[in-house]
């Protein structure tokens, strides 16, 4: 029999604006043996998300850096092939921080088992049953408090978040307005999630537009994105206005210090909130997420997308997609 081989990309440089293939390198490794109490899990589908930029610096964030040599940090979904774990048998499907490798010795500790639902694919579990859909679900809830009649403004709104943003404010009542950055994004956005207006920030004038899709002004905005279009937004908030600072993707990839936002002090002059959260706060209270998703999803109120690069290999390449802002919906890679 041919020995298996854990294929792995490995993190050999701090990437500079956009990844570069030389910031990793390629190791073929032997399987680790399981020894007692642990499992050995496959990787079938990789996570690609903006935070692996920040976790590839040296920036203080919440959790530390990756160090040069370690196998890239990443979420996924596997399949148990070898267990000495009563908790994981064989044939159990997990997800958790698997990394961007084909294989994983863990002795359990992050792994959660994913249940078997009829219809629902594995891939749904790294986006919408997943961080992903937890960091819409409670940013947009517990941060934004939206009400019904108000107006909800989201940026970065055709990507794996900002989409379900958008559809639970609908769901809640609220007059949604999306911020993408193509014309097909965009038409993805009102024809099919069902949002009341998008706006190409490439092509229109962003201010101006706001305006035109806001008349009643903004009431929540959910940030994805940051910089100038953050400013434009600050322009326009009603007083008492909330804005749930998820991620700022503007700015992971500059090499200079990104100026403003301008508009800052207009946060005092309409006594509005900004507040930053982190998913891992809410960890405790997923169930609660999932329950209402699944619900949501079901009674066909609640739409997502899957954005599937095939092969590890392509992975380097595959995560710029998120900052040129070539994917669409969540972008995973399929392994195996």
């Amino acid at each position: 029999m041919t020995a298996k081989v854990n294929r792995q990309w490995r993190l050999v440089a701090r990437p500079l604006a956009n990844f570069k293939d030389s910031d990793f390198a390629w190791r073929e490794d032997s399987v680790p043996t399981v020894g007692a109490g642990q499992v050995l899990v496959r990787n079938l589908y990789l996570s690609l998300d903006p935070t692996n930029r920040i976790w590839a610096t040296e920036a203080d964030s919440y959790l530390p850096p990756v160090a040069l040599g370690e196998v890239m940090r990443g979420g996924g979904v596997g399949v148990v092939e070898e267990s000495q774990h009563p908790n994981f048998p064989v044939g159990t499907n997990v997800s958790g921080m698997i990394g961007w490798q084909d294989y994983l010795l863990s002795d359990g500790a992050g792994l959660s088992p994913l249940p078997h639902l009829p219809g629902v694919p594995l891939t749904a579990f790294l986006g919408l049953f997943s961080h992903i859909g937890m960091t819409a679900y409670f940013g947009l809830l517990d941060v934004g408090k939206p009400q019904a009649g108000e107006t909800l403004v989201v940026s970065g709104a055709a990507g794996a978040t900002g989409s379900l943003v958008g559809q639970i404010g609908k769901i809640k009542g609220c007059r949604v307005v999306g911020i993408a950055g193509s014309d097909d994004k965009c038409r993805w956005l009102v024809d099919e999630l069902g949002f009341d207006a998008a706006i190409n920030y490439k092509t229109e004038p962003l201010r101006e537009s706001l305006q035109k899709h806001c008349p009643k002004g903004i009431d929540v905005y959910f940030e994805n994105v940051g910089g100038e279009i953050l400013d434009a937004v600050l322009t326009l908030i009603n007083v008492k206005a909330r804005i749930a600072l998820c991620g700022l993707i503007s700015q992971y990839n500059a090499t200079a210090p990104v100026p403003g936002p301008y508009n800052f002090a207009n946060l005092i002059a309409r006594r509005a909130r900004i507040e930053g959260f982190l998913v891992l706060d809410y960890m405790p209270r997923a169930q609660e997420c999932f329950a209402a998703l699944g619900k949501w999803l079901m009674a066909g109120k609640l739409k997502y997308r899957v954005d599937e690069v095939a092969g590890l290999e392509n992975a380097p390449t595959a995560i710029n997609k998120l900052f040129t802002g070539a994917n669409s919906g969540k972008l995973v890679v399929k392994i195996a």
